[in-house]
């Protein structure tokens, strides 16, 4: 039994915050009781709290944030409010788990980054990269690829199909209302264009400007955060994008500890085909290994890493290795009890989690720079 049960504030009660969040925060009642749920709709936060038996529900976010019964709170709003709520909790003395990614634009990261420093009696910041807890990449991924000397070529992909057709199959039944107060489009639509302005400062805010920086924050950081964890870091440059909406890619410089110059491919996006191709692969002299990710909606698919390579007789051999059938959310929820409560670094921290959004950011220079070049 745990020491110390970690008191929750969910704000935000769509569809992650029904089909994940609070049903993990049931199931690891042994380390956290959800104290109050909150969303923009009643009727949300009222579904939310009588379906998890969450004894508060309310519209307010800060009698959460102000709340002297809540230790954590668990931001699950859109992006634009990433930011905001998160700084109000820090400077409340609250621990936050946020929903990746931490915010869209480097200023807003520097700010939360800047009042976690300022916050008094130390609360923390953990950002949610469930990808980077799967206990197959944690282990077996980092393990296999620890063993080739030279990577030769690396690949990211995440080609999946509608989300609506796995929540549709999770069991979860999740609900959505809109009896939103007249003024909630209106504050949205505000706080996403001044975000939006504070990353393409000095540029145009297109369409197409707004959907690559919103993709790149939704699907694209699971895959960009993972391959800057699996590869040991940022790479040396991005060599060229493409947006072509709904799928984009890029290729990305990297290096060897040796040296020896790689190159990695980004390719990700959303149709209509009902699959899920989420890996990132890692290619050597004599031997590859890549980790398959399943949906995460549906809890308890496996998260397999497949290992090729050559023997000693010259033939090639395949190995499969699951680490385990712990979902990665569970997995990453249990981490952030061991950081919180017995302080274990984390991982996915605000620092951390700035390194993504300065990859956007050379992925954004480089969409510019090609957009011009195609103009000229």
């Amino acid at each position: 039994m745990a020491s110390k049960k970690l008191r929750v504030g969910v704000i935000g009660g769509g569809e992650v915050a029904q089909v994940i969040h609070l049903p993990n925060l049931q199931l690891l009642s042994q380390l956290y009781t959800t104290q109050a749920v909150c969303d923009i709709s009643k009727k949300t936060a009222d579904h939310c709290a009588a379906k998890f038996h969450v004894p508060h529900a309310t519209t307010d976010p800060y009698e959460l944030i102000n709340s002297p019964d809540i230790d954590l709170i668990f931001n699950l709003t859109s992006d634009e409010f990433h930011a905001p709520y998160t700084i109000a909790a820090l400077e409340a003395g609250k621990h936050v788990m946020v929903e990746k990614p931490l915010t869209l634009g480097l200023a807003s990261g520097k700010a939360i980054l800047e009042a976690q420093k300022k916050a008094k009696n130390g609360p923390k910041v953990f950002v949610g990269y469930m990808r980077r807890y799967a206990p197959s990449f944690v282990e077996a991924f980092k393990r296999e690829i620890a063993t080739i000397p030279r990577i030769l070529y690396a690949r990211s992909r995440d080609i999946i199909g509608p989300n609506a057709f796995f929540v549709g199959q999770s069991g979860t039944e999740p609900v959505k209302h809109t009896d939103f107060p007249p003024d909630a489009s209106e504050e949205r639509n505000k706080r996403m264009g001044a975000l939006l302005s504070e990353v393409w400062e000095g540029q145009e805010v297109t369409p197409e400007r707004t959907d690559y920086c919103r993709f790149l924050g939704g699907l694209g950081s699971h895959d960009l955060s993972l391959m800057r964890e699996g590869l040991g870091g940022l790479p040396e440059s991005v060599q060229a994008v493409s947006v072509n909406k709904p799928f984009y890619t890029a290729m990305f410089n990297y290096r060897n500890k040796s040296g020896e110059p790689y190159s990695v491919t980004y390719e990700s996006g959303i149709d209509q085909v009902p699959r899920f191709d989420a890996h990132l692969a890692v290619y050597g002299e004599e031997k590859s290994v890549s980790i398959q990710y399943n949906t995460p909606y549906v809890k308890g698919l496996p998260i397999v890493v497949e290992i090729d390579e050559l023997n000693e007789k010259g033939e090639r051999t395949h190995r499969t290795v699951q680490t385990s059938f712990e979902d990665a959310y569970t997995a990453e929820m249990r981490e952030l009890y061991e950081c919180l409560v017995n302080g274990k670094p984390i991982k996915t921290s605000v620092a951390d989690a700035m390194e993504d959004l300065t990859l956007f950011d050379m992925m954004h220079r480089q969409y510019n720079i090609q957009s011009a070049n195609s103009r000229s």
